[in-house]
């Protein structure tokens, strides 16, 4: 007899940011995907450094606590030419990577490209390609406003396609 109880598998995307780290949160049930809830953590510039990490830090907490994801794709850094602000991304990257690992869920990382390519077929799609390919996939009632948060749900797409 076949188990016909199957657990869906939760996979969280996540777009790192100082000030918008966009995150995304779908449940793949087979070829069912779905969206659970999308948008951002938002930190404000006024704030000191250290308490805008640590912002970073309790808020994926509490989504990782709630949505208990088997899966985390996170969006690599992508060579930036001002220096300064790929080292204050990377530090906010470091903090959401760090909370990954005490969660006990996977994670993977891909580059702007490997998502584009998986969402839209095409590595350079514009923000609006990749939008409208995320509400025809999660069959949205409209395309998510955020850019970050987005980038995070399409993260979550690619990595279901993936035999992690």
């Amino acid at each position: 007899m076949i188990n016909s109880y199957q657990k869906n598998k939760i996979i969280l995307g996540l777009d790192p940011g100082i000030a918008d780290t966009g995150f995304g949160v779908i449940s793949v049930a087979g070829s069912k995907i779905s969206s659970l809830d999308y948008g951002s953590i938002k930190t404000s510039p006024k704030d000191d450094f250290l308490d805008r990490l640590l912002k970073l830090d309790q808020e994926l907490k509490k989504i990782i606590d709630k949505y208990q994801p088997d899966l985390v794709c996170i969006e690599k850094l992508f060579f930036n030419n001002n220096a300064k602000t790929a080292l204050i991304v990377g530090q906010a990257r470091g903090v959401l990577m760090l909370r990954i690992k005490k969660s006990g869920a996977k994670l993977l990382e891909l580059t702007p490209l490997q998502i584009k390519q998986g969402i839209s077929c095409f590595g350079r799609a514009d923000k609006n390609q990749v939008k409208k390919m995320i509400k025809l996939i999660l069959n949205l009632k409209e395309v998510p406003k955020s850019d970050d948060a987005a980038d995070a749900l399409a993260a979550a797409i690619c990595a279901s396609n993936l035999k992690i």
